[in-house]
């Protein structure tokens, strides 16, 4: 049996990352038709635009897809892409493993956490007005006739949290707990402060909780939250976040395990499923051969699991762990800064897991 994948390159190191982490599953012996579409800065120029409707009629058609990293404009430019192909192809669900493998640098040992974050809303839903506009002005002056007041010069971002999406979530979250065996969910939130938005999640993350008696629950505030992941994260399983949060925990916890290189991520729907590194694109490294190419590998493990291949995504994995552990064929991220003159290159990473995988 052969499957049918959307593979986008991206920008910046994705086409190396994504290079060899065709390499990688091909060796495990999993059959792939690869439908390579483009999208990202490269193609701005020649389309017009950074997500090309050919990339969004792929993943429709393939309903799995494998992507490299893309380049977000900070402060000004196109909107993410990303967040673009999440809302696009309603992909509402946000999941970030953080897995310790024994070589990487890092002081924590035994951590394994999972994080669900929402995809859709919060701040991350794009409902903004620019300092100045007429739109600024208008919600500026109706917010000062409903009792609120906001500055003449402030810019504005919306942060909806709704019901629908927040149970839609959570219900995600422990049905994952329960298939995966997990033991215990965590939401995480503000609802001390933000009553009526992150409030919401958090009564509704309640009520879902209470139909998964077989799975423990409990809440954290989010400042509370990162103080106890940096002092004991294996106290910890899986963590339900709204947008915001998740995005930021998510990289907290990758930096407990050793890094970014090594921080996988997916974004699922109810059809459709595309993985991806959760790091950005790196533009500086282009081309040097430089770049981790492992937690684009292990986002490729996730989607071998999705597909059903368990064995080819344990083979997979098993080769990753065991370059990790010898620590002899990785990146200059995952050495001390003393030995980094000796780190290898991103294809010889992916040489070193295939020569593992036999």
């Amino acid at each position: 049996m052969s499957y049918n994948i959307t593979l986008i390159p991206g920008d910046g190191i994705g086409p190396e990352l994504t290079e060899a982490t065709r390499r990688v599953l091909e060796a495990s012996g999993v059959k792939f038709n690869w439908d390579i579409v483009h999208a990202g800065v490269d193609v701005m120029e020649e389309c017009g635009t950074p997500l090309p409707p050919a990339v969004v009629e792929s993943i429709r058609k393939n309903k799995v897809a494998l992507k490299g990293p893309i380049t977000t404009p900070v402060g000004s430019g196109f909107r993410s892409v990303n967040v673009a192909l999440r809302k696009e192809l309603e992909l509402y669900t946000c999941l970030r493993p953080c897995k310790s493998y024994p070589g990487a640098p890092t002081y924590y040992n035994d951590i394994d956490l999972i994080i669900v974050r929402e995809n859709m809303e919060d701040l991350y839903a794009g409902i903004e007005f620019e300092q100045g506009s007429e739109q600024a002005k208008k919600l500026t002056q109706l917010i000062s006739e409903m009792g609120g007041q906001i500055r003449d010069d402030a810019g504005i971002s919306i942060k909806p949290i709704s019901e629908f999406g927040s149970r839609r979530i959570v219900k995600w979250a422990f049905e994952y707990a329960r298939a995966n065996k997990r033991k215990k969910v965590t939401a995480v939130h503000k609802a001390n402060i933000m009553k009526y938005s992150d409030g919401l999640f958090l009564r509704v993350a309640r009520e879902v909780a209470a139909e998964y008696s077989d799975i423990e629950f409990e809440d954290r505030i989010v400042d509370n939250m990162t103080m106890q992941l940096v002092k004991k994260p294996q106290m910890y399983d899986v963590l339900v976040c709204p947008n915001l949060y998740g995005d930021v925990i998510s990289d907290l916890c990758a930096g407990l395990v050793g890094g970014l290189g090594l921080a996988p991520g997916a974004n699922i729907g109810d059809t459709i499923a595309l993985f991806e590194p959760t790091h950005g694109s790196a533009p500086k490294y282009k081309g040097m051969n430089k770049a981790n190419p492992m937690a684009q590998m292990l986002s490729g493990v996730m989607m071998l699991r999705h597909l059903g291949e368990v064995e080819a995504a344990d083979r997979v994995e098993q080769a990753i762990a065991a370059v990790v552990a010898e620590g002899k064929q990785v990146t200059y991220d995952l050495l001390p800064e003393p030995e980094q003159k000796r780190a290898v290159g991103t294809a010889q990473v992916a040489d070193a897991i295939i020569a593992h995988m036999g």
